[in-house]
């Protein structure tokens, strides 16, 4: 910057030293005073050293004080650069927790700060995602392959026979692992677009229908009441397989928390602004709700049900039959379908909603 100001300054003055004068020689003529007179030489002299002195002084003022600026503004951008560099080279090495304050330099580096605060957000969050995915699936494989390790035990030292019971159990504890992998790669392929939909026209409400049919004789074995209301006849394009398969596993997920007695509510609604509320879209768009009288779930763990082999309580998971995916595999295939899906509660106890918003026309990946 003081370079340009330097180079601007002297152009002034250059310019100024050379015209000035010859301006100020032609408007001495023109008031009739001889150019090659006593006074006029004087006064042109004395023109001459005025203009070179003040601009002389001015060049000098100017880049004085450009210099000053600039090493000003230079020492700021740079400690404001090198908190930003030293943070990202924390956030590199794995503490994700720091933070970069605003420089307070100006919209842009406020930008960048809050970039990288951002970014180190997410990858807090997603190295604290990948340290419970990994535990969970430890814990997950750890079951089945110590069944299967103390029952082949067993035979090898002739504790027990190799009958039906114990095949029976090898198998359950075999299928187990089969039924992890394939989650684990089913979760996978459709997180990364690789399965590949076919859309079709369609409404919101037949969707919402065949999905009720298929489960109704589930919820009446169960005795949990399952209702529709509300439903809207919107049209909608989408892979009917794939949101079956979304509704199935938000209606599953409803009937495993909701105890004999309770109820589970489907209802549909348009959407024509939008807000940042969970069951807010953007204009054209559709939501599904599938609200139960369940478990319900506390605030801190509303934000990982999406996760991969997350639970909110292990041991009733387990014991219950799921792995922890189907969540994560309806969160994919509502974004494939250019969507969205939300969870929320008012706490243990009183039950949860999950909204899966769907544009009215979708946007394919």
């Amino acid at each position: 910057m003081a370079g340009v100001v330097v180079g601007c300054a002297g152009s002034a003055w250059l310019v100024a030293s050379v015209l000035a004068p010859e301006i100020f020689h032609d408007h001495l003529g023109q008031a009739g005073i001889e150019h090659d007179s006593t006074e006029a030489a004087h006064v042109e002299e004395a023109f001459t050293d005025s203009i070179v002195l003040a601009w002389g002084l001015a060049v000098g003022v100017a880049v004085l004080l450009s210099l000053l600026a600039s090493w000003y503004l230079t020492r700021r951008v740079q400690r404001s650069v090198a908190v930003v560099t030293a943070s990202t080279a924390e956030i590199a090495g794995g503490r994700y927790d720091t933070r970069v304050a605003s420089p307070e330099l100006g919209r842009e580096f406020d930008d960048l700060a809050t970039s990288v605060n951002e970014l180190a957000r997410r990858l807090d969050a997603t190295d604290t995602s990948r340290r419970r995915m990994l535990a969970d699936l430890g814990h997950e494989m750890r079951t089945p392959l110590a069944t299967i390790d103390s029952y082949l035990e067993a035979v090898d030292d002739g504790v027990r026979d190799y009958d039906d019971d114990t095949r029976e159990v090898l198998w359950t504890a075999t299928r187990r692992l089969e039924r992890l992998a394939a989650d684990i790669v089913a979760v996978s392929a459709v997180e990364e677009h690789l399965t590949r939909l076919h859309p079709v026209p369609t409404t919101i409400a037949e969707l919402v229908g065949t999905a009720l049919d298929a489960a109704r004789e589930r919820f009446a074995d169960k005795g949990v009441e399952l209702a529709a209301r509300d439903l809207v006849d919107a049209e909608v394009t989408v892979d009917i397989d794939r949101m079956g398969q979304v509704l199935g596993n938000l209606l599953d997920n409803a009937l495993r928390h909701t105890p004999a007695g309770g109820s589970v509510t489907v209802s549909t609604s348009l959407l024509t602004t939008d807000t940042s509320g969970a069951e807010a879209g953007a204009p054209g768009r559709v939501s599904v709700t599938v609200t139960d009288t369940g478990e319900g779930v506390a605030a801190h763990h509303l934000d990982h049900l999406f996760d991969r082999f997350y639970r909110v309580d292990t041991a009733r998971g387990r014991h219950g039959g799921g792995s922890g995916i189907g969540l994560a595999i309806t969160r994919a295939l509502v974004e494939a379908h250019g969507g969205r899906v939300s969870a929320a509660s008012d706490g243990p106890g009183h039950g949860a909603r999950f909204s899966v918003t769907i544009p009215r026309t979708a946007r394919w990946p």
